[in-house]
């Protein structure tokens, strides 16, 4: 997104606006609860009372950043119409958080729980597994949150001009991230995702029609100009393709529902009927977001044909420059726009670095270093704890390795093994510990060892989703080896036993 000729002094003045909202908002959310700082239910999960608005906005912040943007459509550029996947998987993690997340509400509410793994240790009352699971889920949390640095990076050099560069915009918007969040928790994250969410469905509506009003206003023009030109984009996907695709949908769909702060999500619903109406609404979002992307991608083969890999990356910010240059209205649209995409950025980097401190604080810190802590010493502790990977993660993000779609699907590889210890467990009452940690560690282990020595896909097969099915094998077939875990824990077996009564 760098190059944005129509910035400079304006985008400057409308990411300090959009800055300044933030910290209101932080301020506002934080004002007069005694018990926001004193409480890991209350500063991680809004006291467990997000409304319909609220949920429904901080879930679509959580699946859609400023990066579906500025990373996605640079992808379908390079891809062409296969790229059309990225709605599919956009729909399947729908269809995987409704595959647990109102099972998982009734247990989290009956058992308060605060962070995802406070099911997988009541589950199993294991704790390899337990360690284990929170060795991948912060894997991939820390993934994501360098994604969303390198992105914020990018996204506020272009918005000025260069004016401010690459190293000081990560650092400016990491300090205004860290001070709303500190003061308002979850609430904070929640309602600056209500602003960011507003901008950018209106402002990808806009930026589409520009884009299409520039390319002479007939998409199927688009198409047969592409055809003509590059007609490999428009081909029916070969083989390979078609698994590739198939195999995203997996990685992507299974991964992204377990994702921590999605599932903290979960968590913070006022009500199980909450949760219901916003994913509901969540259904109709990949058409309207990542569907309009797509198409953003596509018509930027026609207006900026034969870009190479790294000049593509900068697609967006391209295309804005020639949107912005139609008339006025556009171009305060583009400004605004794209000031909501840095916001959108960096309010999915809260969402993330809230749930990365609130599993170090609850897990890694009150299970296992200090259990007798209270829960005000565990919030500092996470805090602290979050500012110090914020620090690491700025050290990498100064050499940010590969491409922003590239980064993205790193994260994927470990974190989709948790998912049958996750959601299996959910359903299945035999399910054992043991089972469960050699699956995850198996699975793990196959899909970093392909990843490291270079294959990320085997015949168009990501090494994930590999180590996925060799992950469910083990656990299915050890759980009937060895005998169910669940007997022995009288409340586990009433939760169980509840849940099959109520589906």
């Amino acid at each position: 997104m760098n190059n944005l000729a129509f910035a400079g002094t304006d985008g400057i003045i409308i990411l300090s606006v959009y800055a300044i909202v933030m910290l209101a908002i932080g301020y506002l959310s934080g004002r007069g609860d005694k018990q926001l700082h004193d409480s890991l239910s209350g500063y991680y999960l809004a006291g467990k009372n997000l409304g319909f608005v609220a949920l429904f906005f901080t879930l679509y912040a959580t699946q859609y950043s400023g990066n579906t943007i500025v990373g996605y459509a640079p992808s379908a550029y390079r891809i062409g119409f296969s790229w059309l996947q990225s709605v599919s998987f956009m729909t399947i993690i729908i269809g995987g958080y409704l595959l647990f997340a109102p099972r998982l509400y009734v247990v989290s509410k009956k058992r308060n729980f605060v962070t995802p793994t406070d099911w997988i240790s009541y589950r199993f009352q294991s704790k390899p597994v337990t360690l284990l699971s929170i060795f991948l889920m912060l894997w991939g949390l820390g993934n994501y949150l360098l994604e969303q640095l390198v992105a914020i990076g990018h996204a506020v050099a272009g918005m000025t001009g260069g004016t401010i560069p690459y190293q000081i915009a990560v650092i400016a918007f990491v300090l205004v991230m860290l001070t709303y969040e500190w003061m308002g928790g979850m609430k904070a994250v929640a309602f600056t995702d209500v602003m960011q969410g507003g901008v950018m469905m209106v402002g990808i509506v806009v930026f589409l029609i520009g884009g299409l009003y520039l390319a002479g206003g007939d998409f199927s023009d688009v198409t047969r100009q592409i055809a003509e030109a590059e007609p490999i984009k428009t081909a029916v996907p070969a083989w390979d393709v078609s698994v590739n695709w198939l195999s995203m949908l997996l990685l992507v769909g299974l991964g992204a529902s377990i994702y921590p702060h999605a599932v903290q999500r979960v968590y913070s619903a006022k009500s199980e009927r909450t949760l219901k109406k916003s994913f509901a609404r969540m259904a109709w979002m990949p058409p309207i977001t990542t569907g309009l992307v797509f198409l953003v991608g596509i018509i930027g083969i026609v207006l900026f044909p034969g870009l190479e890999k790294g000049a593509s990356e900068q697609l967006v910010g391209m295309m804005a420059n020639e949107i912005a240059a139609i008339n006025s209205f556009y171009y305060w649209i583009m400004i605004m726009f794209f000031g909501g995409i840095v916001a959108a950025i960096v309010s999915t980097a809260d969402s993330v670095l809230l749930s990365f401190s609130s599993m170090l604080s609850n897990d890694v810190y009150g299970k296992f270093i200090n259990p007798s802590a209270t829960e005000h010493r565990k919030v500092v502790v996470g805090k602290i704890g979050g500012i110090l990977v914020i620090m690491l993660l700025l050290w990498i993000a100064w050499n940010p390795p590969g491409t922003l779609y590239e980064i993205f699907v790193l994260k994927f590889e470990l974190l989709v093994q948790v998912f049958p210890a996750f959601v299996l467990g959910l359903y299945w009452k035999r399910l054992n510990a043991k089972a469960v940690f050699w699956g995850m560690f198996a699975g793990a282990l196959l899909a970093g060892i392909l990843t490291i020595a270079g294959y990320k896909t085997v015949y168009g097969v990501h090494g994930g989703v590999i180590g996925l099915a060799l992950n469910f094998v083990i656990c299915i077939t050890g759980s009937f080896l060895t005998s169910s875990t669940v007997p022995n824990h009288e409340k586990l077996e009433e939760d169980m036993n509840e849940l099959e009564a109520k589906a």
